[in-house]
């Protein structure tokens, strides 16, 4: 009775599997045919009518933050990359940071927006702010997994890629930023949001006729076209991140064995950089957004990862190097709090827990 169980169970998940990985696709390629009512199309820079005067964000370049296939929405992402993403504002000076895109829709819509399944992904994400280790995230992660394997597909990717490098001009010109300005825009991605990254350059860079970066953190990358339109990848890893690693096992054209691929003519160009960030982990306290985890300099990992990546934008001579560091001086303290809160409430839930076994 209970292998019988056991069996049905397994087969009713390798069904989902099945299901999920063809049914993919479908959302990109209903957008592209015009079932949303929408015209696939890049959007085109404003003209200002006479005497109109369109105004521009003063920042030089701007960092658009995809994140990991954890997020539900634009808004509904993990509590500690929302953390991560407003101390970061504070502590990259002169960068327009763009925290709002939803990199696995091609229409930016969320999970919980007008979908058959909204009020389900709904209910996951009530249950997620009450335990954010909550099982039914995984139906989030593999919803959002098979989105990455549409970017990186030769066959949908180039409209799954079209679709969302729209959202981030969009996003990027709601915030002040002008298109054919020739500002730099950084493209930050985690997890599956470095793969989307690089699809999404394919477009960016001849629209916004400006330099594109990618910085990924924990990112799994495909070998994709996106490579030949960026000037830089920068690729964060943790020691202790294998899941990182799943984009060079996974697509031949990161094996060295093909020299000539998209992946391995930037190696050579000198494109790809890759930065050891230490023992940092793809999920946990541990991972590259933690608060409680610390680096011998005594840096949270949520921090460290921000001033590698303000370090990286210096380097490019995006920030000036003096306002980063009184950028950071001011921070300090505001930061040094927030990671003391945290820590101390990690450590509430643990004696919650020791108490609860041992009652």
């Amino acid at each position: 009775m209970i292998l019988s169980t056991l069996s049905l169970l397994i087969t009713g998940l390798l069904l989902l599997l099945i299901l999920g990985a063809l049914l993919a696709p479908f959302e990109s390629l209903g957008w592209w045919a015009g079932w949303f009512g929408e015209k696939p199309a890049l959007p085109t820079p404003r003209v200002p009518e006479a005497g109109e005067v369109i105004r521009e964000h003063p920042t030089t370049s701007a960092a658009v933050y995809l994140s990991g296939i954890g997020a539900i929405d634009a808004d509904s992402i993990p509590q500690e990359e929302i953390d991560w993403g407003l101390m970061a504002i504070k502590r990259l000076p002169g960068v327009l940071v763009v925290p709002d895109v939803y990199p696995y829709s091609v229409t930016n819509a969320g999970l919980t927006a007008d979908r058959s399944f909204a009020r389900a992904y709904r209910w996951i994400e009530q249950r997620r702010l009450e335990n954010p280790y909550d099982l039914l995230q995984f139906v989030v992660n593999l919803r959002n997994l098979f989105q990455v394997a549409v970017s990186a597909d030769r066959r949908y990717g180039p409209i799954y890629n079209l679709g969302v490098a729209s959202e981030i001009i969009r996003a990027l010109e709601s915030r002040g930023y002008r298109v054919g300005s020739g500002k730099p825009v950084t493209l930050i991605g985690f997890s599956g949001g470095g793969q989307i990254s690089l699809g999404a350059a394919t477009y960016l860079a001849p629209v916004l006729k400006a330099p594109i970066r990618v910085i990924s953190i924990g990112g799994v990358m495909a070998d994709d076209p996106g490579l030949n339109q960026i000037t830089k990848l920068y690729h964060l890893y943790g020691e202790a991140d294998p899941v990182q690693k799943l984009g060079h096992w996974l697509y031949a054209g990161r094996w060295k064995w093909f020299p000539q691929s998209d992946w391995n003519r930037a190696v050579a160009a000198g494109k790809i950089e890759m930065i050891n960030m230490g023992p940092m982990a793809h999920n946990g306290t541990k991972n590259y957004f933690g608060w409680t985890a610390f680096t011998p300099e005594g840096k949270s990992y949520a921090i460290a990862t921000i001033d590698m990546i303000g370090d990286l934008l210096a380097k490019d001579g995006l920030i000036d190097p003096a306002t980063l560091q009184e950028a950071r001086a001011a921070n300090d303290p505001e930061a040094r709090a927030y990671e003391a809160a945290r820590v101390a409430e990690a450590a509430r839930a643990r004696d919650k827990q020791r108490q609860t076994r041992t009652a």
